[in-house]
């Protein structure tokens, strides 16, 4: 299979001049609930924390079942096998286990392992025929962005479908409060905001391997492994301003830094960052991933200011418009869990009605990439154009050696 060389990346997403790109948001409806004339053999790779809850959200959906699974660690591929009735003899781990779940009869995938794994098993799966279903971020550098790009190109010619689970642009407020903005209710866009404030995640001292960093997220701590806080988890945040602004930044300046407690791990964890678009717009972006003693909670979301108003849109709480025509409010409710469900339900209604348009694939690439700049603008203290981070092309490398292959 040929994989695209730099000049080819994202179907010249990033070319000279190019400015600002329209982002495709058709998969970003609140899907009705298919009819579920049929089971989709399913094998899910990464049976851990949110692996092992989507497992779940996947077989309480009634259109799966769940075939295979498959974890590094064996205790948790049992653990996962046990609860869904999954025969031992298909339940896999090591590095490679994910390849014979790919070859156990399943249809469908789910690829729930953190992100330095993703474009390896995402081609795999896409080159074996099936279906994938993976979450964010999709890679952790641009080699890797460019292979996903690859695999969900031949799951489209293979009419296979290949969805990225993201829940902001599922929910029907903000999917208002978006077309709203869009359609010009706010005037021009100025100025966009986002935020995403939370808690770290344990961070332990390193290991002579890294086996015991691959459970509980501790991995998002390690930038070659997670992407780091803030292309792991900013990136809600950051995709949903995106989405507003229908656009890819083209360049991004700012700072960073590490704050937690004891660090380990080289992801920074406090960003102030600043993205600037071919039009002129600008997003500012705070992310802080460090403990909140006043018991603040976690808080993510994008501030939208036009000419003529302002806007919010946001993983919790509310989805707002004000402008001088009137304003518009709705509850944005249980969106963790509800915009996992409304994809597992999208997923099978793509599947099972053939529908390969794979809308959700672009918007993954430009929002990974966006905060893989981000990333690198904070750490550098530096401005970067997108089109330099395309250049460099650089490969982030994880040691796995002392791993088990299976």
């Amino acid at each position: 299979m040929h994989e695209p060389n730099r000049r080819e990346l994202l179907t010249g997403a990033f070319t000279a001049g190019a400015g600002s790109l329209l982002i495709s948001r058709a998969d970003a409806q609140t899907a009705e609930a298919p009819r579920r004339d049929r089971k989709i053999k399913l094998g899910v790779v990464g049976n851990g924390g949110r692996g092992g809850w989507i497992t779940n959200l996947f077989a309480q959906d009634g259109g799966y079942t769940i075939h295979a699974v498959a974890d590094y660690h064996q205790e948790v591929a049992d653990r996962c096998g046990d609860a869904h009735g999954v025969e031992r003899s298909r339940r896999y781990s090591g590095l490679s286990g994910y390849k014979r779940l790919l070859e156990s009869g399943i249809e469908a995938v789910a690829l729930e392992t953190p992100p330095y794994f993703f474009p390896e098993h995402a081609l795999a799966a896409a080159k074996a025929g099936l279906h994938v279903y993976m979450a964010k971020p999709v890679a952790v550098d641009v080699p890797g962005c460019r292979q996903i790009e690859a695999a969900a190109r031949l799951a489209t010619a293979s009419r296979r479908v290949f969805l990225v689970d993201y829940q902001m642009p599922t929910d029907a407020a903000n999917i208002e409060v978006v077309k709203q903005v869009r359609a010009g209710a706010i005037g021009r866009l100025e100025v966009l905001n986002s935020y995403y404030l939370a808690s770290p995640f344990r961070d332990p001292p390193l290991e002579p391997t890294i086996e015991e960093r691959l459970i509980s997220l501790i991995w998002v701590n390690d930038i070659a492994i997670g992407g780091g806080y803030h292309v792991n988890a900013c990136i809600h945040a950051v995709d949903a301003a995106m989405w507003a602004a229908g656009a890819v930044p083209v360049a991004a300046m700012g700072v960073s830094r590490a704050g937690r407690v004891d660090p380990h791990g080289d992801s920074h964890d406090i960003f102030a960052l600043t993205f600037e678009f071919g039009d002129g717009l600008i997003l500012q972006h705070r992310g802080k991933h460090i403990t909140d003693m006043a018991g603040g909670g976690d808080f993510c979301g994008c501030t939208i200011h036009g000419q003529r108003g302002n806007a919010w849109i946001s993983y919790a709480a509310k989805a707002t418009l004000v402008s001088g025509d009137g304003a518009y409010k709705a509850e944005v409710p249980n969106l963790y869990e509800m915009g996992a469900r409304r994809n597992i339900a999208a997923f099978y209604k793509c599947v099972t009605e053939g529908d390969c348009a794979n809308s959700s694939v672009r918007h993954a690439l430009d929002s990974c990439l966006t905060t893989i700049l981000g990333r690198e603008a904070g750490r550098r203290r530096a401005r970067i154009t997108m089109q330099q981070l395309i250049r460099e092309d650089r490969r982030l490398e994880v040691n796995l050696k002392g791993l088990r292959s299976g």
